[in-house]
């Protein structure tokens, strides 16, 4: 099987098709600049919707040139841990876990238990 080859035409590049009678459609060249400065040139069709935006090839977003501004996405503030640990225990309830651990710490090194403070 190995010294056999299979014949036949390639067809990842080679089209028996032919243009004729094919009607393209109108196309308009649209120009992106980034914050670097790198111009990118696009055809659209006319009937697309041109986005404002468009990624630049040095991974930037290039804006469209005379275009309108784009619209900035409203972000929500990342969550901390502490912001999460708050949500299930109360700042009473954090203080007194943290002295049960550090009241285990210490019986473990051999230190004295400290006296509770009061609140």
């Amino acid at each position: 099987m190995a010294e056999r080859s299979l014949r036949g035409t390639n067809l990842s590049w080679l089209s028996f098709e032919s243009d004729e009678g094919v009607t393209f459609s109108e196309r308009q060249m649209v120009a992106y600049t980034c914050d670097d400065g790198h111009v990118t040139e696009l055809p659209f069709s006319v009937e697309a919707e041109i986005p404002a935006t468009w990624e630049c090839r040095c991974g930037l977003n290039a804006k469209l040139n005379d275009g309108p501004e784009p619209e900035l996405k409203p972000t929500k503030a990342p969550r901390t841990h502490w912001d999460m640990l708050l949500e299930r225990r109360s700042i009473p309830e954090l203080e007194e876990l943290l002295e049960e651990r550090l009241a285990l710490l210490r019986e473990k090194r051999g230190e004295k238990p400290r006296r509770q403070r009061t609140a």
